[in-house]
């Protein structure tokens, strides 16, 4: 009979940004620290900060190719210690859509996977996954909030080993 211990109990927290290379930084945390089969899920309006937290992530796993939002191909797929898969589900209207795109599969396994707007898939998300939501602050600085949530043992070592407490 297989047998398969239960999930870790979710984990959370908070940090605070005040730059974009502070927001930049703790994505290369995250890279630095990623495993086969990490997945991001980024959620946050129109300039919070999704992108500059991906480059991040990208550095943190040894990317050299230029890293920036895939809103019109859906993603991209970029060599570095692990393979990154930047997706950016903005265009999509349905989260069938991203399955149909094939944006979300096997090959996520292998590499790191990096959502932004994560929200906009729905279910279709696995529950095991660090998501990070990225508030900017109503002031209108480069202040930005990051309120995070890591479900599934490997994402909450993760954020535990690259995510500085509060």
């Amino acid at each position: 009979m297989n047998r398969s211990r239960p999930s870790a109990a979710p984990a959370a927290g908070i940090l605070d940004s005040h730059a974009p290379r502070q927001t930049r930084a703790i994505g290369r945390a995250l890279g630095a620290a990623a495993e086969p089969g990490t997945l991001l899920a980024l959620v946050g309006p129109l300039g919070a900060g999704k992108t500059e937290l991906a480059k991040g992530v990208a550095e943190g796993l040894g990317v050299e190719s230029v890293v920036n939002s895939p809103t019109f191909v859906l993603m991209n797929e970029h060599a570095g210690r692990l393979r990154l898969f930047h997706v950016d589900a903005y265009r999509l209207d349905h989260p069938d859509e991203a399955f149909a795109a094939g944006l979300l599969d096997e090959r996520g396994a292998s590499g790191v996977t990096v959502v932004e707007w994560a929200d906009r898939l729905g279910s279709l998300l696995p529950a095991e996954r660090l998501e990070l939501t990225i508030d900017p602050h109503p002031s209108g600085t480069d202040r930005r909030r990051l309120g995070w949530r890591a479900s599934g043992e490997q994402h909450i070592r993760l954020a535990a080993e690259a995510l500085p407490p509060r």
